[in-house]
């Protein structure tokens, strides 16, 4: 799993989310844990002893090593950006969790089809990043067989405000990455569409909202 279509790239992702980042995040992982917004995200998981975990655009693995401590089977990794890979096998060694994560790199949307399904699907700060968000929803949640967690972020003029400042920074410096507010109402009706419905939203801080759609 390792060619995408479309604008976003493995090539073009790992200029934005590089190893700078990837060391970044894994150095304040092993300090402080889990972000705020990662943390918020894995509550709205709820039991997950036995479960199997997807985590669409996953980067270091964080928040797979704390359900995997939390009870989880195992886990599947599809990340977008080839740069994580070297700190998240790091860290997986650390805790002692190899050979319960299959780590895989390429766009969901175009080859989601080569993953099976999984108990709980989770995308942390994903869909911000994904221009085409029923693609992307939809396709989460038609892998989901209980359960899909997301945080994205919220509707807010300051918020879609500062998405319009970082993208022209972004078209300024050359890179083709950008970010996107998609309306909540466009993603709880891709997930309905494969079967899941709304059960709760939660904001936390100014930018994050979490929520989580169960299987009837």
């Amino acid at each position: 799993m390792v060619r995408v279509s479309g604008c976003c790239t493995p090539s073009g992702c790992g200029r934005f989310f590089n190893r700078r980042v990837a060391a970044r995040d894994a150095r304040r992982y092993r300090l402080r844990g889990l972000t705020e917004s990662a943390l918020a995200l894995t509550g709205l998981v709820g039991n997950v002893r036995g479960a199997s975990v997807l985590d669409i655009g996953g980067g270091i693995g964080a928040i797979e090593l704390e359900l995997l401590d939390g009870g989880a089977q195992r886990a599947t990794n599809v990340e977008l950006s080839p740069e994580y890979e070297k700190e998240a096998c790091a860290l997986l060694a650390e805790r002692g969790l190899v050979g319960r994560v299959d780590r895989r790199i390429g766009d969901f949307v175009a080859e989601g089809d080569a993953v099976e399904q999984h108990d709980v699907v989770v995308m942390h700060r994903v869909v911000c990043c994904y221009p085409d968000v029923d693609a992307l929803v939809g396709a989460a949640a038609a892998h989901a067989r209980r359960r899909m967690v997301l945080t994205y972020p919220q509707e807010r003029r300051i918020v879609r405000f500062g998405g319009r400042v970082l993208n022209g920074f972004l078209c300024l410096s050359g890179a083709s990455f950008r970010t996107y507010v998609h309306p909540v109402e466009q993603m709880v009706a891709a997930a309905r569409g494969n079967g899941l419905e709304l059960e709760t939203r939660e904001r936390h801080g100014l930018v994050w909202e979490s929520a989580a759609f169960a299987r009837g």
